[in-house]
């Protein structure tokens, strides 16, 4: 009888092959890489994001270079969207008149006319700057397909294979990723193009992934299959 592992190793040889990366039919997802969780002294820093930042900015050019889609997401927050993800689960977006950090409200990321000049940005960062006829999905929840067009983008494309990368791996990476399962794309998550501040957590969801919901793939791996 098949062992566990003997039946894991054939059913990833099988993914492997029905999620490489195929012309008309792939893009790149790039999640939340923006000021408000990347740059350095932001309430919600993910200082782990900034060493991922050139292998990103190496498959963007490698998409791009075969036409195929890159899309950005950018997690935002509005008082008139008063949603769990603000209150309680994450008080630094809420509106303040300084920077207090983490752990308070700090307009991280929030959007609309209580933002504030002192808010951190949601917009992506310049070292991987959208084009301007490039989509950017902004969500107000760690699910990016959840009240957005996201699925509709892709669908209207015949896009069937995705890329996924960003952060944090155990939030809107995970939660993006297995809303995008239940959508029945064929999912490649790109192990070292995503970044979490807790490397236990981020280990954990490759874990949870690879048996039931996605390819995992390096930055090497997938520049490979593209050229």
């Amino acid at each position: 009888m098949n062992t566990h592992d003997a039946i894991l190793e054939a059913k990833l040889k099988v993914i492997d092959d029905t999620h490489r990366f195929t012309d008309d039919k792939s893009a790149l997802l790039i999640i939340d890489m923006q000021h408000g969780f990347i740059d350095e002294g932001a309430a919600l820093e993910v200082a782990a994001a900034r060493d991922i930042i050139p292998n990103l900015a190496s498959l963007i050019e490698a998409f791009r270079s075969r036409d195929a889609p890159v899309i950005f997401t950018e997690f935002v927050y509005a008082e008139n969207v008063p949603c769990l993800r603000g209150d309680p689960f994450g008080i630094e977006h809420l509106a303040s008149e300084g920077s207090p950090g983490f752990g308070s409200k700090s307009s991280n990321c929030l959007i609309g006319h209580n933002a504030g000049p002192g808010a951190e940005s949601a917009d992506t960062i310049p070292a991987l700057q959208p084009r301007p006829e490039e989509l950017i999905i902004r969500a107000h929840t760690y699910d990016k397909f959840y009240g957005t067009p996201l699925d509709l983008a892709l669908r209207s494309q015949n896009i069937s294979h995705l890329f996924m990368t960003g952060i944090t791996t155990d939030v809107c990476v995970n939660a993006t990723l297995i809303a995008a399962t239940q959508r029945n794309y064929r999912v490649t998550a790109i192990t070292d193009g995503c970044a979490s501040p807790w490397p236990e957590l981020h280990e954990a969801c490759f874990k949870i992934w690879q048996p039931k919901f996605a390819r995992l793939k390096t930055t090497a791996d997938v520049l490979g299959e593209i050229n």
